[in-house]
């Protein structure tokens, strides 16, 4: 008997080291000016993702504005409520679980984490505002059935001059919405978010510098890796909240791992190795990682024929190399 019950344990671990653990595989949908259709569906599904951030917008004047203005008919499809909602739907009977990341755009692409009042009563104009913005996505939210709900993205100089009002904005989060909670935080600025045991993952927009090489190997990349990691490691254990990549990617340039978070419109020579290096070696070190969730590629567009390509030098994976570096770990895991 005592064989048989060893057997048993045996065949158990075996079975349970045998397949990876399921991650989240996903993609960052990106807003259309249209509706989301099957066909645009199938090219998500043939790299085995089994998530995607669907991202309404909202839209501020200048970094010391306070009014967020969203939801109107001037915006994309995509971009408002009707929008997510319908690319929810779509994402759902597909069997593509959905992450909602509301994000804010400042006039002339401002960075986000410069957003910062002149005054007490500008901070509290803002904190209505976002306020109104963030609850109706989270009713959204929970109306679709949505996963996962991301309650801001990259706005470091308003969670660290107003935390008080974060604690409190994420507990009248959880009175509507009952799914699990996010914060896509800089990758510079999440050691300083003071709110990651209040939700349910550590959210990091993953633009780490890891290499100021043209085309980096990808074991000089995960040497890059070791200088970042064992912080993301420590907090994880620290919290108790598993890190998840609410952003990740590469352009397909020279240097792309320098900077990793450029969004200009610079000429850097296509570089398809370079973005394929950066992907795998980020795959290899995070993916089989117990503390590690998962991630969201950026970006991945609707129309996937039209997008990307060998001439493109921007984030898309979409129609290269890396399309395929993801759909082989994305089937792994």
């Amino acid at each position: 008997m005592r064989i048989v019950r060893l057997l048993f344990l045996c065949f158990l671990q075996f079975s349970c080291t045998s397949q990876a653990p399921e991650k989240i595989n996903g993609v960052s949908f990106v807003a259309s000016r249209s509706e989301a259709l099957q066909t645009h569906l199938e090219e998500v599904k043939q790299v085995y993702a089994n998530h995607a951030a669907v991202m309404p917008f909202g839209f501020i004047r200048d970094v010391n504005s306070p009014e967020i203005i969203f939801n109107t008919d001037r915006q994309w499809f995509g971009e408002t409520k009707k929008g997510a909602m319908q690319y929810i739907g779509l994402l759902h009977k597909n069997g593509i679980k959905t992450m909602v990341k509301p994000q804010i755009w400042i006039w002339r692409g401002e960075f986000t984490g410069t957003l910062h009042m002149n005054s007490e009563a500008h901070w509290q104009e803002l904190e209505a505002s976002y306020e109104k913005f963030i609850m109706t996505y989270a009713e959204m939210a929970q109306e679709t059935g949505t996963e996962i709900f991301c309650i801001g993205t990259e706005l470091e100089k308003f969670v660290t001059n107003r935390p008080e009002y974060w604690h409190k904005l994420i507990s009248k989060i959880r009175t509507v919405y009952k799914g699990k909670l996010t914060y896509a935080a800089n990758w510079d600025e999440y050691p300083r978010v003071p709110f990651w045991k209040d939700l349910d993952y550590i959210g990091i927009d993953a633009y780490f510098p890891l290499s100021d090489e043209k085309t980096p190997s990808v074991k000089q990349l995960r040497e890059g890796w070791q200088r970042w990691k064992p912080d993301m490691a420590a907090l994880a254990e620290k919290t108790g909240r598993p890190v998840l990549f609410t952003e990740f990617g590469y352009r397909s340039m020279d240097y792309t791992a320098k900077k990793p978070w450029l969004v200009d419109r610079n000429q850097e020579n296509v570089n398809l190795k370079a973005q394929v290096n950066a992907k795998r070696a980020l795959f290899d070190e995070f993916w089989g990682e117990d503390w590690f969730a998962g991630g969201y590629v950026w970006k991945w567009f609707i129309d996937h024929d039209k997008a990307g390509g060998e001439n493109d030098n921007r984030f898309t994976p979409q129609n290269k190399p890396a399309q395929e570096v993801i759909k082989e770990v994305y089937k792994k895991y």
